[in-house]
């Protein structure tokens, strides 16, 4: 459930940035791309989220 919700929040975000760009930039608008950059950063969270530690710092004394 996690990836799903990763993904999508991903795609809505950048989908919408790529929208709001492409129209302040006066380019035409493509989908599939949003769609690719998305995947790119939904992989990349959880590339990321995998390399972070579960558990607390150890303290130091």
């Amino acid at each position: 459930m996690q990836f799903l919700g990763t993904f999508f929040w991903s795609f809505l975000l950048i989908s919408l940035l790529n929208y709001v760009v492409s129209a302040v930039q006066n380019v035409p608008f493509d989908f599939m791309v949003g769609v690719y950059i998305s995947v790119a950063v939904s992989v990349l969270i959880f590339v990321l989220s995998s390399l972070i530690p579960d558990g607390p710092a150890p303290e130091k004394h």
